[in-house]
């Protein structure tokens, strides 16, 4: 496998911790750390407005310099001793690093070393901008030339200067070349003020191998040399012939290009034709975050000796790599037919890519938020990795194995050979603002794994399979569980949403409620009373598992037997997603039984009911503990209560709201709808089917209507107080009418009633006997000594005396009702005779006078 050297290598790597910044880093976005090695000295940017300077052999920090932007990049000139930065929207600035003599570093070092003072922070200024120009973001220095890249409104456009010299003022006509590269997006932001790029592009320069190379450039400074064949393979003859340095440019949407540089320097001060000048190797389809050069294939020389820390190394492997890890290897290798062709190789690496450097030794090194890796490009005889069998020159590895480095969060690194060791030194910055030493012993002999046999690597894969799918059940019904939970979990925010909303809202309209009415059906051919309950959500929350819509009726007791206790039914009905501004009815029937009686009154309650143990048992509790045994270590805490009750309303349903008016209607009807009535003997029931038309109905409820007076019963009712209680709701009616109105306001029949302005109605009642009311106006004389009182008689008449009971009850019940609402208004009953009143409950009257208010 490719990288199996680096794998050991990565057990014996050894970290050490040099300087803490203590300062914030700059993230991926935009502006990116730099680190760069010269001899003993380090230079760092850690994306903000700081360049630090340490000292490897002093072990300090000798000085800081703060720009006036953030910086972006940085490239040291050692020839020239001369350091070049970039700063955001200003432009690159140039210091002379020679006005900072030696022995007075190490002076200023030991002082510090006795005081433990800070290094001295050096404000640069804005004189030693060299070249300014808001739209620049990258920038490669030579000898005696300087390539920028700078951001147009709508393409890259890649300039040639003269080099600037520290301390030398802009010089206007210091450009010699300019070519425009492909369109790019343009910068967001406010107008002025653009926001800095996501990420920014990556300049490269290139050498062949018999060209004037500038020497001791440090590593990171974005200066390769290539190999003739690759570099003829890539960059064309004419680059070969000239001799000249190559321009490798990788850009945020993906492009890898490449310009070469005497070619630019011909076109002068016009801009270059990008067809001749530009050329497009190729697309990552993701932007390049980094470009490097490795040497695959080492000579013989070369593996036997390690090269020179200032010694140019001829690279026969470029590398590109995209900020999601697609990497580009290109190398030259023989065709089939003998002639000299590129091999180009695309891999997949971990990412984000944070950075990435390339060592000598035919590694690469790039680091992502969760670890720092290593990877080989060079061929090695691996059991994974077969052998050519043409013995021409190798190709590239077909797959790349990264190998961990146990070290997380780098943001920058470069890579140099370590002089007492022997191995390789990373100097890394990490996202902690640490500068740190990673020492790596890469001449190790590694042990090749012996090569597997078909027999064992079949074992092998069976037992990798059924491992695999023991972990992936054992992941689905955790899955499970873990989904039940939170199902629940939702559930119980929900009801306790629900529960708040309804408990808080008591007075006035409710977020969720629930209404009852009545009204006759024809129901396996019978009349029957039926009870519809709505169920409404005005909420914004949703009624889903585990709510159930109770219902209970309670009847009372039958008149013929008042000390025997009503019967109660309840009735549940599953709430299944109600959501918000939905409904739900609910049709329950209320009576008459086979035997045609209805206890009257009907109370109906309705209120939800939130099942805890269906939710919360059902998600803690599992489903089969036997085929799921390990789920039954999980802490079952079971809810205690069976669940919540959250009334909604409560309706009573009385004789004045059964009672049915066939006579009365706007379309009278040819007859009257049929009502059962109690049961009758066969012999009864013949002798009715006998009868010619015309004759009188036998029996005892006949007898009852023909030979018995009807049972009466009146209320009187202080005109005033229900003039004053009735004037909002029916006023400009007469008040005779006005209350008939208001007494059948829960019958169907109050349209009519109204419509007719009638004072008197003759209904039936749920048993078939008739029910009168009759309401008008009378002059009390015997009960205030101030004089008549006018008043306001309600009689009711029926054949049946507990059809009277029952309607007197329910009038009663309305009247209480009034009474109280006008007591709570300030109303206070007249002066009355009290003890004629006492006279009359004493001879049991059924006549009740209730006291009249004030007006």
């Amino acid at each position: 496998m490719a990288g199996a050297a680096a794998a050991a290598a990565a057990s014996a790597s050894r970290v050490h911790y040099l300087s803490d910044l203590c300062c914030p880093l700059g993230g991926r976005a935009g502006p990116k750390p730099h680190v760069l090695r010269h001899q003993a000295e380090v230079f760092l940017s850690t994306g903000r407005e700081f360049v630090y300077v340490y000292d490897r052999e002093g072990g300090v920090l000798t000085a800081v310099y703060q720009f006036p932007h953030q910086v972006w990049h940085l490239q040291l000139l050692a020839a020239r001793r001369a350091l070049y930065v970039l700063c955001a929207r200003t432009g690159i600035y140039c210091l002379s690093l020679d006005s900072r003599d030696r022995a007075e570093i190490q002076a200023s070092c030991e002082d510090r070393e006795d005081e433990a003072h800070p290094p001295p922070v050096i404000h640069v200024d804005p004189d030693a901008c060299v070249l300014p120009d808001a739209a620049l973001c990258a920038f490669t220095v030579l000898d005696d030339m300087l390539v920028t890249l700078v951001q147009g409104p709508t393409q890259w456009k890649m300039q040639l200067f003269e080099r600037p010299c520290p301390g030398e003022a802009p010089r206007p006509g210091g450009q010699i070349g300019e070519v425009e590269l492909s369109t790019c997006t343009p910068p967001g932001g406010v107008p002025g003020k653009p926001a800095a790029p996501c990420f920014l592009p990556v300049l490269c320069c290139t050498f062949p191998p018999d060209s004037r190379a500038p020497h001791g450039h440090p590593q990171g400074c974005g200066c390769l040399t290539l190999e003739e064949a690759l570099f003829g393979l890539l960059f064309g003859a004419d680059a070969t012939l000239m001799q000249s340095p190559v321009i490798l440019c990788g850009l945020p949407d993906g492009q890898l290009c490449c310009v070469v540089l005497k070619a630019l320097v011909t076109c002068g001060l016009a801009p270059g034709d990008p067809k001749v000048l530009v050329k497009i190797l190729h697309h990552l389809e993701e932007p390049v975050v980094f470009i490097g050069a490795v040497r695959a294939e080492p000579h013989a020389e070369e593996e036997q000796r390690e090269p020179l820390p200032e010694e140019n190394v001829h690279s026969d492997c470029l590398v590109a790599l995209g900020h999601q890890g697609r990497t580009l290897a290109i190398k030259a290798g023989w065709s089939e037919s003998g002639t000299l062709v590129p091999e180009l190789r695309e891999y997949c690496l971990p990412g984000p890519v944070l950075c990435a450097a390339c060592g000598r030794d035919g590694r690469m090194y790039h680091s992502t938020p969760s670890n720092l890796c290593v990877v080989d490009l060079t061929r090695r005889d691996t059991p994974w990795s077969p052998e050519k069998a043409d013995g021409a020159i190798g190709g590239l590895p077909s797959m790349l194995c990264p190998a961990s480095l146990n070290i997380c969060s780098v943001l920058t690194l470069t890579v140099s050979s370590g002089a007492s060791t022997g191995g390789t030194e990373l100097l890394a910055l990490s996202s902690k603002g640490r500068l740190i030493t990673c020492s790596l012993d890469l001449n190790s002999e590694v042990p090749v794994p012996p090569k597997m046999t078909m027999a064992n690597a079949g074992q092998k894969i069976k037992e990798l399979l059924l491992d695999i799918g023991d972990a992936s059940e054992r992941v689905s019904f955790l899955k499970k569980a873990v989904d039940q939970r939170n199902k629940a979990i939702t559930s119980l925010n929900e009801a306790m949403n629900v529960s708040c909303a309804l408990l808080s809202s008591q007075e006035g309209v409710r977020p969720i409620s629930c209404t009852i009415t009545t009204s006759w059906s024809r129901l396996e051919l019978r009349d029957m009373l039926m009870a519809t309950c709505t169920l409404e959500n005005s909420s914004s929350f949703s009624l889903d598992q585990g709510w159930t819509l109770c219902i209970q009726v309670l009847t009372s007791s039958s008149a013929l037997d008042l000390d025997g206790a009503g019967s109660t039914f309840t009735y549940t009905i599953p709430v299944d997603r109600l959501g918000p501004g939905s409904r739900r009815e609910v049709t329950l029937p209320l009576g008459p039984s086979e035997s045609g009686m209805l206890d009257l009154p009907v109370t109906m309650s309705c209120w939800l009911f939130y099942s805890l143990r269906e939710v919360v048992g059902g998600a803690l509790a599992p489903s089969d503990s036997l085929e799921v045994p390990y789920l039954e270590t999980l802490p079952l805490n079971l809810p205690k209560q069976e669940g919540v009750c959250l009334p909604l309303c409560k309706r009573t349903v009385d004789m004045l709201q059964c009672l049915r008016f066939p006579g009365v209607s706007s379309q009278q009807p040819a007859r009257a709808p049929c009502v059962p009535g109690p049961a009758c003997e066969p012999v009864e029931t013949f002798l009715k089917t006998c009868q010619t038309p015309g004759s009188e109905p036998a029996g005892a409820a006949s007898l009852r209507a023909k030979y018995l007076p009807p049972s009466t019963a009146s209320i009187r009712v202080s005109a005033v107080l229900l003039r004053t209680a009735l004037e909002g709701g029916h006023s400009g009616s007469h008040l005779c009418s006005a209350t008939l109105q208001w007494l059948l306001a829960e019958n169907a029949a109050v349209t009519v009633v109204r419509a007719q302005k009638l004072s008197s109605i003759q209904g039936t009642a749920p048993d078939g006997t008739d029910v009168n009311l009759t309401v008008r106006e009378v002059s009390v004389t015997d009960l205030s000594p101030a004089g008549p009182i006018q008043a306001v008689e309600i009689q009711v008449e029926s054949s049946s005396l507990a059809n009277m009971c029952r309607a007197h009850h329910a009038i009663i019940r309305r009247m209480q009702t009034m009474v109280t609402e006008q007591a709570a208004q300030g109303s206070s009953p007249p002066d009355l005779r009290m003890q004629y009143l006492h006279q009359i409950h004493a001879n049991h009257q059924y006549k009740v006078f209730v006291g009249e208010g004030p007006g």
